[in-house]
């Protein structure tokens, strides 16, 4: 059963989400809008949708707040661990010298950090809510979020060889 009403949970993970990014726009890569023009228009729409009803998701519904009366609350845990590492990721990308290769990094062994991270994390919560919906769109953002973003780290890797 679902529970509609705010998640303040969600709008957390959105807050944590937003703020690196909108840093990043004044921080880009330099060059990044040449990979930009190479995109896949299907992943694109793909990560559109994903994004759009992701965001909406997360917001509207109580089952993403924090409950302590199951053991569940471990997937929310390892949900919030997984923010905490993307928070990280964006803290060593803001102190490096902004290069595409910089941007690609992994981190704790997870590659494309900036990427699978929060795919990962919301994937997690829609485990945690029980909520079929948040884990159909964030299937939906991470086949087109990772799917772009493995293909500007390919065409990196092409470069440097």
């Amino acid at each position: 059963m679902f529970h509609f009403g705010f998640s303040y949970v969600g709008l957390i993970y959105l807050v944590m989400l937003f703020l690196p990014n909108i840093l990043w726009t004044k921080n880009q890569p330099a060059g990044y809008e040449n990979y930009v023009k190479n995109e896949s228009k299907a992943l694109q729409i793909l990560e559109r949708i994903g994004e759009v009803t992701v965001c909406c998701l997360m917001l509207i519904f109580t089952d993403f707040n924090v409950r302590t009366d199951s053991a569940w609350c471990i997937w929310l845990l390892i949900s919030f661990l997984l923010m905490l590492l993307y928070e990280t990721y964006w803290v060593r990308y803001f102190r490096s010298k902004k290069r595409m290769a910089d941007f690609y990094r992994g981190i704790c062994g997870i590659p494309l950090a900036g990427a699978t991270l929060p795919v990962m994390a919301f994937f997690l919560l829609g485990i945690y809510g029980r909520n079929v919906f948040l884990l159909a769109a964030t299937v939906v953002l991470g086949i087109g979020h990772i799917g772009i973003h493995a293909g500007h780290r390919k065409e990196i890797e092409g470069e440097a060889e």
